[in-house]
């Protein structure tokens, strides 16, 4: 493959954003121009001999400004740079020397296989060279990646990234340190970009020579407060979001269906998970009864769609019935000193104190009772229709 051509016909162009990495940016820049020649380097605010060595380089496009602002601000001021040139896609790499710029080619061919995706180099960090913090932090970004998103990767840290530019640019930024690596990816998960990731190689050289601007304290920090806001945003706002969104699809009702008649299931578990949502929609918890029904149902490995389902049977128009039900039901444990009502009969406090114990006992029979009643109907109807279907 014709690797320039490729990237030019693609419209992909390769970003550098660097501070202070005299002793490596030069070979980077031309390590890249090897297989792209449409390099825009970054000059984040560096005070070093970093102007002096773009200035020698020919062929590149240059943005210099001052002071250091850090690496999202140089991205994003590359984002706005890549655009204005008429480009599609932007390859960063970082100016430290630990990617290598053979592995270009890799994400032209992944770009082919997952066009508009945002593409993440993963890393090789099983190698000894590799820093045990570098690893810590990268389970640790992974984690809350996924947990704000729902995906999940392998290397959400690595710098080395394809980003389609044409669709971040509607987006408005907020951070500008290191951080914005990761604002950047869950904001494009939440936008409907695809993240997908592609193997490339890392060096990392020992310790003491490697120069890194990366602040464990201070960063780490941002990092830390950045995941709490896009937590309770996750939580308040895209979840809901996208499960109101999947009623609506054909996928999720599929996937649902599937669930509930689970053919390697066995029926008794099924007719099992019935039973005991009933239960837990009668038994007089309110307010938790789905709670605890989907927590003990994980214990029971019942069939949780099934136990959420059955445990609906307490939807607002069945709540009179169910508590009606309960006090008669409750007669037959309270003898003589049960409250006698009428199912149009006006619900009071002085009413309610009275009969409480009666509803309690009462419900928690009609739980049970009802649970093993829908149970055994469940069971009873998935063994006929096994028969007429065979």
């Amino acid at each position: 493959m014709d690797t320039i051509k490729a990237f030019r016909d693609r419209k992909v162009c390769v970003i550098i954003p660097t501070y202070n990495n005299e002793l490596t940016l030069e070979a980077v820049v031309k390590g890249v121009q090897t297989y792209c020649v449409d390099v825009i380097v970054i000059n984040d605010g560096a005070t070093d001999t970093t102007t002096s060595i773009l200035q020698e380089i020919s062929d590149i496009t240059v943005v210099n400004y001052s002071p250091n602002k850090g690496k999202g601000f140089a991205l994003r001021q590359g984002f706005k740079k890549a655009i204005e040139l008429g480009f599609d896609y932007a390859i960063s790499i970082d100016s430290d020397g630990q990617h290598f710029a053979d592995d270009l080619p890799a994400f032209i061919h992944a770009l082919d296989a997952n066009p508009q995706s945002l593409l993440i180099g993963e890393r090789n960090m099983n190698q000894a060279s590799v820093p045990g913090k570098s690893n810590f932090g990268r389970n640790f970004s992974n984690f809350w990646f996924w947990f704000e998103t729902g995906t999940k990767l392998n290397d959400t840290q690595s710098g080395y990234r394809l980003y389609p530019v044409r669709r971040l640019q509607k987006f408005t930024f907020f951070t500008r340190k290191f951080e914005f690596e990761i604002e950047v990816l869950v904001r494009a998960a939440w936008a409907g970009i695809p993240v997908k990731e592609v193997p490339v190689k890392v060096f990392y050289a020992e310790p003491g020579k490697r120069i890194s601007h990366f602040r464990p304290f201070k960063d780490f920090t941002r990092i830390s407060i950045l995941n709490t806001v896009l937590v309770t945003i996750a939580l308040l706002y895209i979840k809901p979001r996208d499960f109101i969104r999947s009623l609506f699809t054909k996928a999720f009702w599929k996937d649902l269906w599937q669930k509930l008649i689970n053919p390697a299931e066995p029926d008794y578990v099924k007719a099992l998970s019935v039973g005991f949502g009933v239960l837990m929609g009668i038994v007089p918890i309110w307010g938790f009864q789905l709670v605890v029904a989907i927590a003990l149902a994980f214990m029971l490995r019942l069939n949780k769609p099934l136990v959420i389902v059955a445990a609906n049977i307490s939807i607002p128009p069945m709540i009179p019935v169910i508590l009606f039900l309960s006090h008669v039901t409750g007669t037959l444990w309270m003898g003589e000193e049960a409250v006698a009502l009428s199912f149009n009969q006006e619900i009071t406090l002085d009413l309610v104190k009275h009969s409480f114990m009666q509803y309690v006992l009462g419900a928690i029979t009609l739980a049970i009772g009802a649970g093993v009643i829908f149970g055994l109907i469940t069971y009873g109807v998935l063994r006929i229709f096994k028969r007429q279907v065979a």
